[in-house]
């Protein structure tokens, strides 16, 4: 299967890319654990179906130092011991926010209370905006049905 449209070679959508890369700098060099925006990426990633990401975050964040049993849970981590209290926090926040059309009301008090215990206000905005970009990114991927299994770790930095 090939991409309905290549983003990479479109001007309009090189344009909006380059902002969307620029918002994922500021998140990088945000004081979030680069281990959690990796996991929260790959969830967020495997809610929304998106091969393309889900290869993406897996291989960088391996690449990266990330183990194995920790990447093969993420899809289970709320049964898994290998996360701690804070990327637990992190991870339901990521399914809460992902899937935020099926809540009524939006993200439970309780999930954001939860974030809360773990990480200050800096690290907070971080994984929000977090949330929402890589939600962005599965969105353009899917819809133009970009083929995953390609990517090189770093590929794009």
């Amino acid at each position: 299967m090939g991409a309905r449209l290549n983003a990479f070679a479109n001007p309009i959508a090189g344009k909006a890319l380059k902002h969307f890369m620029a918002v994922g700098k500021v998140i990088d060099d945000s004081p979030l654990p680069t281990a959690t925006q990796e996991l929260v990426k790959l969830r967020a990633s495997q809610i929304n179906g998106c091969g393309f990401c889900t290869d993406m975050h897996s291989k960088d964040a391996a690449a990266a130092g990330e183990t194995a049993v920790r990447l093969n849970l993420v899809a289970a981590w709320r049964e898994a011991t290998v996360f701690t209290d804070a990327e637990r926090a992190a991870l339901e926040l990521t399914e809460e926010g992902t899937r935020i059309a099926d809540a009524a009301g939006g993200v439970p008090d309780e999930v954001w209370a939860n974030a809360a215990k773990h990480y200050d206000e800096d690290q907070l905005i971080a994984l929000v905006t977090l949330i929402a970009l890589i939600n962005s990114y599965n969105r353009l991927n899917v819809v133009l049905t970009t083929p995953a299994g390609d990517y090189q770790p770093g590929q794009f930095g």
